[in-house]
C-alpha cells in the first residue's frame, strides 16, 4: 500500500478522478485506495494528484515504498510488463 484516504474525508468527490490508475473508489463511509493499483502516481505525474487536489489534506503517506517498487506496479498495471507470481 502507498497511500491511503484518513477518516477526515468529506466525501467530496475530487479524488477520485484524479488518480490515472482507477484506484479511489467510494468505500462504505468514506473514499479509498485500493493498495494494489496505487502508485502514488509513479509513471504518470511527478506528485500524488488525489494529494494535490484534497481540500482537506486526508491522503497521508501509508507504508513507505521505493519509486522503483511503485514504478514496477505501474509497468504491471499499465499492460508493460507481466506480474510474477
Amino acid at each position: 500500500m502507498s497511500l491511503l484516504i484518513t477518516d477526515e474525508c468529506i466525501n467530496c468527490d475530487v479524488c477520485e478522478p484524479e488518480c490515472p490508475n482507477g484506484a479511489i473508489s467510494q468505500g462504505e463511509e468514506i473514499y479509498v485506495i485500493d493498495p494494489n493499483l496505487c502508485t502514488e502516481c509513479v509513471g504518470h505525474y511527478d506528485e500524488p494528484q488525489c494529494q494535490q487536489v484534497c481540500p482537506v489534506d486526508c491522503i497521508p503517506l501509508g507504508i513507505k515504498e521505493t519509486k522503483e517498487q511503485l514504478y514496477e506496479r505501474y509497468l504491471i498495471i499499465s499492460g508493460q510488463k507481466e506480474a510474477t507470481a
